[in-house]
């Protein structure tokens, strides 16, 4: 028997985002999958972003392939030009998404620095290399007034980062969307630390990288994004701003395991930062793009 989707209402939705979802339940009203669809804005209108889980028993019973009609339906109906999800290599969802017509369009590697294993000695030689002309800074939560707007202005540094063949678009980054998404971290109840390399020239920022904490201080953080700007590179700031990030992360979280990123397969320079900082690879991940 064909799985009952049902729409339901998502209250998850940002200041420049909104999501659509959907539950797969069966004969007897137990739920067996369920799809979320993310409609962006800001640049990003020609994007919709799929996540789409079905239990582990129920496969192979229809039911991915319902939810992920009806989510496409709905990403048509919203005017998106692409419909983006992503499956761990290998994985059931690598073969489905394949066989449905995604185009496989992002390798991204994942890798992870166990806390315990850091070698804090090291960490600070980084941090204590001389880099003139530039200063570290950093700070918990949202940005504080008096960097919000060069802040914004930095985070052009991700425009060209190397993505490969996806279809993203281009983020307008403004000081409402930094403070907007600042704000929603906090509202799941995690922590976000940023730390900056500022160009003591005039004072603005050059380059960033983002740390989201759990709340209850445990497990593992996730890095978000890390970039500087195209006219400051070639400096070691990246490294730089990444070390002093661990150094603080390592520091004032006694509880935390580790710290997890991921990297575009492309991206040879931040993988490269990675590695030398000690992040051990864990899997890899596809980036899927369906052209609708």
């Amino acid at each position: 028997m064909s799985p009952r989707i049902t729409p339901l209402t998502d209250p998850a939705h940002g200041a420049h985002s909104r999501r659509l979802a959907w539950l797969a339940s069966d004969a007897d009203s137990s739920p067996v999958g369920t799809a979320f669809l993310r409609l962006f804005d800001g640049g990003q209108e020609h994007l919709a972003e799929l996540t789409l889980h079905v239990h582990p028993v129920e496969r192979r019973k229809g039911v991915a392939s319902r939810l992920l009609d009806v989510a496409v339906a709905a990403a048509r109906d919203n005017a998106r030009r692409c419909v983006s999800t992503q499956a761990e290599a290998g994985s059931p969802g690598d073969r489905f998404l394949s066989a449905r017509g995604f185009r496989k369009v992002l390798t991204l590697r994942f890798a992870r620095l166990p806390l315990a294993d850091v070698d804090t000695t090291a960490v600070a030689e980084i941090i204590a290399r001389p880099h003139p002309g530039y200063r570290l800074a950093s700070w918990p939560g949202t940005v504080p007034d008096d960097l919000a707007r060069t802040f914004a202005a930095s985070r052009r540094a991700l425009d060209d980062m190397p993505m490969e063949d996806t279809d993203y678009g281009t983020v307008a980054w403004d000081v409402d969307r930094v403070q907007a998404a600042a704000k929603a971290v906090e509202q799941r109840g995690d922590q976000l630390h940023t730390v900056v390399a500022i160009d003591t020239s005039n004072g603005s920022i050059a380059g960033f990288t983002e740390l989201v904490v759990p709340g209850s201080g445990k497990g593992d953080a996730q890095h978000y994004g890390t970039g500087v700007l195209p006219e400051h590179r070639g400096h070691g700031l990246g490294l730089w701003m990444k070390a002093e990030s661990i150094r603080q992360a390592h520091g004032r979280y006694p509880d935390l395991g580790g710290l997890l990123t991921d990297t575009a397969d492309s991206n040879t320079h931040m993988r490269h930062i990675s590695d030398s900082l000690g992040y051990v690879p864990t899997h890899t991940t596809l980036q899927y793009q369906l052209v609708l």
